[in-house]
């Protein structure tokens, strides 16, 4: 079998998909499972605020620990808003150290434009409320109206624009991981009344721990009750604890799992499947959670809690607000409403369009957004939807009505962001073919992943070598996966203008013969017979010993003797060996690991899916021809 790979509803998948994938692929998909619960709550809350006492009784009753003189007791709204939104946040600096670590931020020099349609997205919206409530009394609350919920804007950005692009999202994504970022530091800074600086140090203190135990590898359980200590320090000293959780998550080093930590995995699996203990069971599964990075798997954990349970709850604990004709006729006049209205849905996208034309311009295109400016737009006007910092900074700006007409102004501006951005992409759908591609894809280059570019000198291609498409395939002549998905390669190279290149990556820690395959292939190439024993290789994936590979030779008219003189001195395992190097370069260690115009396939591996991935590429590459 394969490193790790696996069949789910009939569907075949890309090993390691989970581990491998971009930095917002996974995110993206339980922010868009999510949004449903989450608008559910939110209208749950609205409705029970509206049916008697009940709501705010439950959310303002008192729970805390007492241990003698000392206690810390605060409402259960309070405990989750900054006691359970810490986890929410702590996932937010995740994927921002993600982004950083392998995703487009990856590229430093791509840090100005996000950072600058980031911040320039939260400037203009402030700017544009306090110029309705300068000198009145909702001045305080300018925070409100500068973040982006940048969970309910993915989420809701899936049910309004079905048909745009993953891209699009990584693009929402990466600009408004700088948004949450200063948003938490603007509650620390411009929200807190009173700081004790000596509670501040003890948190300081705490977290210089926290690095020393993560660097002598002391286990969750240490990182965990570190964690736990430096929130409690941070709330005494009376800054919002939920900054912690950023803090930490900023932390955690995002990487790919080395080969030879996988080989090692294996070894540890394989030494369980000789001798059952609980002690080898134990330690084989400490090996294998060790492969994966501290990043990953703290987001394996957290996020489908925090996206499924807390942001629900949150809402549901927040969104209340009773309800009535007089309550709602002030609150459609109410400067506080309208500035944040006018903030969210009109600043935003005014902020982040202009702040990415400005970019492009001051640089003369060498920074542009990684997408056309029909999805910049789209996602300046998503970004308009503002819900969990924004009712945060409420709770602590404002009380009573002004507190009420907050969330009244929150809850109006992201259904108009989401009407504002279904507009925007239903009118991109209706452009000719060409000039929509170009306006939700862009001309920017995207990073190639693929760190060995294709050379038909020395690469085995199959199909035109002036190609449009060129899908480039990482393979294992034993791994079952590969050999189920070559059906999947043979339908897409019925296309005119695609080419396929195959690379060795042999596991041997798990495919004993694999190497000997890949050598053979070789030793075929040099008779002029690489795709026929190719074929042949995957076609019997179960027969890969010495005098099943001769026999192969000889089917093919090979010159058996030359052959298995070079397959016994092992002539050709250089020329594997560069393949595997090439992969470890490109940060491949699973089988088959597909790249499409040197962009990784991640998902399904299935004809549907690769067809999709191939005409992605075809059209934007069309694009750049224009």
């Amino acid at each position: 079998m394969a490193a790790d790979g696996s069949v789910e509803d009939g569907v075949l998948r890309t090993p390691w998909r989970r581990e491998f994938a971009t930095p917002v692929r996974a995110f993206l998909k339980t922010e868009s499972g999510s949004a449903g619960i989450l608008v559910a709550a939110i209208a749950i809350g609205l409705v029970w605020a509206n049916l008697g006492d009940s709501y705010e009784q439950l959310w303002t009753t008192t729970f805390g620990l007492v241990l003698g003189e000392h206690s810390v007791t605060r409402d259960l709204r309070t405990w989750v808003n900054s006691g359970l939104m810490t986890f929410f946040f702590l996932v937010v600096g995740l994927e921002a150290r993600r982004e950083i670590d392998l995703g487009d931020l990856r590229d430093r020099s791509r840090f100005l434009l996000p950072v600058a349609a980031g911040l320039f997205g939260m400037v203009v919206p402030v700017a544009l409320y306090l110029a309705l409530n300068a000198g009145g009394s909702g001045a305080d609350g300018w925070g409100v109206a500068m973040s982006t919920d940048t969970a309910l804007a993915l989420g809701l950005l899936v049910m309004v624009g079905r048909d745009v692009p993953d891209r699009v999202r990584a693009f929402l994504l990466t600009v408004f991981v700088v948004d949450d970022i200063v948003a938490l530091l603007v509650i620390a800074v411009m929200y807190t009344d009173h700081v004790d600086v000596g509670y501040l140090l003890l948190a300081v203190v705490l977290f210089a721990a926290l690095l020393v135990a993560k660097h002598f590898h002391l286990g969750p359980a240490t990182a965990f009750v570190a964690g736990v200590a430096i929130w409690f320090s941070v709330l005494a000293s009376g800054v919002d604890p939920v900054i912690t959780g950023l803090v930490i998550g900023l932390t955690a080093a995002a990487y790919t799992p080395a080969r030879g930590d996988l080989e090692e995995a294996s070894g540890l699996f394989r030494q369980f499947r000789e001798e059952p203990t609980p002690d080898l069971a134990r330690t084989a599964a400490v090996g294998l959670t060790r492969t994966l990075s501290p990043n990953d798997r703290l987001q394996r954990f957290y996020h489908p809690w925090t996206s499924y349970v807390i942001v629900p709850l949150f809402a549901l604990a927040n969104a209340g607000v009773a309800i009535d004709g007089s309550f709602l006729r002030r609150a459609l006049t109410s400067p506080i409403t309208l500035g944040i209205v006018l903030g969210y849905v009109v600043g935003k996208p005014v902020a982040v369009v202009s702040a990415s034309w400005a970019i492009a311009r001051l640089t003369h295109g060498r920074l542009q957004p990684a997408v056309g400016w029909a999805s910049v737009a789209g996602s300046g006007t998503i970004a308009g939807i503002g819900f969990t910092v924004s009712f945060l900074i409420a709770t602590l700006a404002f009380d009573g009505d002004h507190l009420a007409e907050a969330k009244v102004g929150v809850l109006a501006a992201a259904a108009t962001a989401s009407a504002a951005t279904w507009v925007v992409f239903r009118i991109t759908a209706l452009l000719p073919p060409d000039r929509r591609t170009e306006a939700l894809f862009g001309r920017a280059e995207q990073l190639v992943d693929l760190s060995v570019d294709v050379d038909p000198d020395r690469d085995h291609v199959r199909g035109p070598v002036d190609a449009t498409v060129t899908v480039v395939e990482y393979g294992d002549f034993q791994c079952p996966y590969c050999g189920q998905a070559e059906p999947a390669v043979r339908a897409v190279l019925g296309e005119s203008d695609v080419r396929f290149v195959w690379r060795h990556l042999p596991l041997a820690d798990v495919h004993p013969q694999a190497e000997l395959a890949a050598q053979a292939s070789e030793a075929a190439a040099e008779q002029g017979k690489f795709w026929e024993m190719h074929d042949l290789l995957l076609a019997r994936q179960h027969h890969l010993m010495k005098t099943d590979l001769l026999s192969y030779a000889e089917e093919l008219g090979l010159d058996v003797p030359r052959f298995g003189k070079e397959l016994y001195k092992h002539v050709h395992a250089g020329r594997v060996g560069q393949d595997v190097e090439s992969a470890d370069i490109s940060g491949v260690s699973g089988t088959p690991t597909f790249f499409v115009n040197g962009l990784r396939h991640y998902g399904a591996f299935d004809a549907p899916s690769l067809t999709q991935a191939i005409a992605t590429a075809r059209d934007r590459a069309r694009v750049r021809r224009l």
